[in-house]
């Protein structure tokens, strides 16, 4: 039986995706990828970057199973077994990386999970690491899109505790754990990719 799960929006999203992370991320060390999902960017995303170990991860047992059925099928000697990592928890089962990746979690996540991210993140990189977040946000307190709006109201329809995020306050929470202000780029589909880097 195939594990494999497929989520259409990453064959929409992975090009511009891949496109930023050329420009932005080392070219060796360790990638650890917090919320794998299906595995699908892990795969396409660690055949591009051979000389980055990428890490997948993520706190659902269905997910892990989808990321290492994909990684047997590309098999990449860079792309690691996922790790059940839950981004709120105050321990994570990495000791360091030289970037974070994270596609699409914040605003389908409590808040604590975008905190723990945050934090998290800054324990494990090196001053200047990049930590790279992709998805739809909220800028200056509104929607860019009736569409976000939309899926923000869907959202938090399943669970009050999701929504879109709104970027100055992701933006103010990064610089409390230890973040330099965003690069941030305009995506397809009115989503962006927000870089982050330690500065202490």
């Amino acid at each position: 039986m195939d594990a494999r799960l497929s989520a259409p929006a990453v064959a929409r999203n992975r090009d511009p995706i891949l496109a930023v992370l050329r420009r932005v991320l080392p070219a060796t060390g360790t990638l650890l990828e917090v919320s794998s999902g299906t595995g699908e960017h892990a795969a396409c995303f660690a055949a591009a970057f051979p000389g980055l170990v990428w890490q997948p991860s993520d706190p659902d047992p269905a997910a892990r199973a989808s990321i290492a059925a994909w990684a047997a099928h590309a098999k990449l000697d860079n792309l690691r077994p996922p790790l059940d990592l839950d981004a709120a928890a105050e321990a994570w089962p990495v000791a360091r990386a030289d970037a974070v990746l994270c596609i699409n979690m914040i605003h389908i996540a409590p808040w604590e999970a975008g905190l723990g991210l945050l934090r998290g993140a800054a324990r494990l990189l090196p001053l200047g690491g990049p930590l790279v977040l992709y998805g739809p946000y909220r800028r200056g307190g509104r929607h860019t899109a009736p569409s976000n709006a939309a899926f923000d109201a869907s959202l938090r329809a399943q669970d009050p505790r999701w929504g879109l995020r709104d970027l100055e306050v992701v933006a103010a929470a990064a610089a409390d754990a230890g973040f330099g202000p965003p690069e941030v780029v305009e995506m397809p589909a009115n989503n962006l990719t927000v870089i982050f880097r330690r500065r202490a």
